[in-house]
Parts: C-alpha cells; structure tokens; sequence
C-alpha cells in the first residue's frame, strides 16, 4: 500500500512563501536540501506527516504561469471560523467560508485562501472525510 508523503510546488519568492506557510498553516522547514540551481524546502507541522515541498528555482526573473490544469491543496482545522478570523487578522485576505450543501445537509464547510504564486488551498473544518 503507497503512503502520501509530501506533494511539491514552485515558488517564486522564498521567503514571502516561507512567511505564508508559517504564519497560514505553522508549517516550518523540516529539511532544505540546496543545489546549484534549484532547492527544495520540505515543510511540516507536528498535526501530519506529510509535508509541502517548495521548490525554489535559482534566478528566476518571474513569477510561474499556474495554468489551466491546477487544482487546490486541502487542509483540515478544528474551528474553520476561527481559523478565517486569525488569518484575516494577519492579513492573509482568505475568501469567505462555504457552507457546502447540496442536499439540504452540510457536507462540508470550508474557505479558500491563496499563496502569494496563487496556489489555492482549502480550508475544511474537521468533520465527516475530512477529519
């Protein structure tokens, strides 16, 4: 059976990148390995083991096209009211929560936020899948 382990991502400004993910998500740099021409920046935080992968490639003089075929990273918080409320607070300009109901009954409730590449990432409140 195959364990998820990490997924990977390109960023443009490493240190606006790291100040997201610490301040969005507490996740720090668990190992950074450096090349000459690229390197990569594993992130974690002690809630999984499975970690984000910044790849920062060296002397990059724009920003990355994301495209039409990327979708979104998902995490999961105990209070996604709450979570919203912090992260407006410091300025990370998240979207508005969703109360997602397609049959009358809440299946998820959740907002979006955005890196500073654009990646979206969801924000689910801990409940039903997505414990």
């Amino acid at each position: 059976m195959a364990k998820m382990i990490h997924s990977m991502i390109r960023v443009f400004d490493e240190a606006r990148s790291l100040a997201f993910y610490e301040a969005a998500f507490g996740l720090t740099a668990a190992e950074r390995l450096d090349f000459p021409e690229f390197s990569l920046i594993y992130l974690a935080n002690a809630e999984s083991t499975f970690e984000l992968e910044l790849t920062v490639n060296k002397g990059r003089a724009e920003p990355y096209d994301l495209g039409n075929g990327y979708g979104h990273l998902a995490v999961s918080v105990e209070d996604v009211a709450a979570e919203h409320a912090r992260m407006e607070a410091a300025g990370l300009a998240p979207r508005k929560i969703v109360d997602f109901a397609p049959a009358g009954t809440v299946i998820a409730r959740f907002f979006f936020i955005a890196d500073p590449d654009g990646y979206q990432i969801e924000v689910l409140e801990r409940a039903g899948r997505y414990l």
